[in-house]
């Protein structure tokens, strides 16, 4: 006899809808729910309405969707720490390093990865919400009707248009560090309909830990001349466009090659990474890097190649050294950047600070990286990059911290 079986195909878009219709279903019962359970506890309590409300309601909510953020979230947590505010730290990483830190009043808390985090956090009761991750109320996460505002801020130096589409335009706020950012959002609200959120500059709460922490290195150990590939990911990037090309052009060098995939890019690009991996394996001159903290790695380099990754600014603005940038022929349509006329500040900014390297100069390798070594000029255009996007030098995270203390203020009166 024979047996017939019906496969159910779902494609990953109709189950990020059905999924979101679910989560919507879900969240607007439970929200009836609780309605009802408050006015129960107000006829039984006698009135006392506030008291039974605020019970289960957090003050502040910080999200990250990836351990690779804690080094922005970090300095915040430890100012909260420091001011002894109650702060909540939720992680879609089960290995946050977040979650082995030592807090009083700052909790720190694995929810789950993937759907089961946007899940929760669609229910999520708190007055304020801290994130670096777009797509708000675009993909999976939803807003909650139970959390007063959400506030955004951004995870690098450089433009606020750098996200895949519509990455910040349902947040309440965007925390800043360049006045440029604000000319970026205000004509993506404009060209799209948007209202206007609210824009604070508050500098970048990272970059101010990690310029402390190299004040506090010391010198630096000797090493061989060390270059450090570090790509964005996707088509767009240097391993997507070039792969072996540039890893072989760099071996030829001589140099010590440090190559530092986007993290990103492990999952979005496993196959393409396991297979050059494999093609050159981690030997005396050549090292794969997955670090978490990338301080020291960046402190190793003497020079840093690139593409369109935001670690190319971290890297000329804390430590001052030459960077080289490929030429990818950066494609702007998944971006907000391609709503708008006026070309990124970042590839404004990125001549003035290094130099490009074309495929053509693959063979030249060797000497391009001696000339920018050998020549002092880009330290002055570095300071004028740094005057634009990084404003408030050192008190990014207690400016972060009142902005986000004063909102919840506004909104309990």
């Amino acid at each position: 006899m024979e047996s017939f079986i019906v496969g159910l195909y779902i494609d990953p878009g109709t189950g990020s809808m059905l999924f979101t219709i679910l989560i919507g279903v879900l969240g607007t019962c439970v929200y009836l729910l609780r309605n009802a359970l408050v006015k129960l506890r107000f006829v039984f309590s006698g009135g006392k309405k506030e008291k039974q409300q605020g019970q289960d309601r957090l003050p502040y909510v910080i999200f990250t969707d990836s351990k690779r953020y804690w080094n922005l979230f970090e300095p915040i947590c430890d100012e909260f720490e420091r001011r002894g505010e109650a702060l909540t730290y939720m992680t879609a990483s089960p290995d946050d390093p977040a979650l082995k830190k030592e807090y009083r009043t700052v909790k720190c808390k694995f929810i789950g990865e993937g759907n089961r985090a946007f899940a929760r956090l669609n229910l999520l009761r708190a007055d304020v919400l801290l994130s670096t991750t777009p797509g708000l109320d675009v993909y999976q996460w939803k807003r909650s009707k139970d959390v007063g505002c959400y506030v955004h801020i951004l995870h690098a130096a450089g433009d606020a248009t750098g996200y895949r589409m519509f990455g910040t335009d349902y947040y309440d706020a965007v925390l800043l560090s360049g006045d440029f950012q604000i000319g970026q959002i205000r004509e993506l609200e404009r060209l799209r309909g948007l209202p206007p959120k609210e824009l604070e500059l508050v500098g970048i709460p990272y970059l101010d830990a990690m310029k402390r922490r190299l004040e506090s290195a010391g010198e630096r150990p000797p090493q061989p001349t060390t270059v450090l590939l570090a790509p964005s990911w996707g088509a767009s990037g240097i391993l997507g466009r070039f792969g072996a090309e540039i890893i072989r052009a760099l071996l030829a060098t001589g140099y010590h090659v440090i190559v530092r995939p986007h993290p990103q890019s492990f999952s979005s690009e496993k196959d393409m990474l396991e297979k050059l991996m494999r093609d050159f394996p981690a030997s005396e001159q050549l090292e794969w890097n997955r670090d978490n903290d990338n301080f020291e790695v960046l402190r190793r380099a003497d020079l840093m190649i690139s593409d369109f990754s935001g670690v190319i600014f971290d890297y000329a603005l804390i430590f001052g050294k030459p960077v080289i940038y490929a030429d990818t022929s950066f494609d702007k349509a998944p971006y907000d950047a391609c709503w708008l006329d006026e070309e990124m500040w970042m590839f404004r900014t990125l001549p003035k600070i290094g130099r490009q390297l074309r495929k053509e100069d693959f063979g030249q390798l060797r000497r391009l990286i001696d000339e920018m070594l050998g020549d002092p000029g880009y330290r002055e255009t570095i300071e004028a990059a740094r005057e634009e996007t990084w404003v408030h030098i050192g008190e990014g995270a207690a400016r972060t911290a009142d902005y986000l203390i004063e909102k919840r203020n506004q909104l309990i009166g």
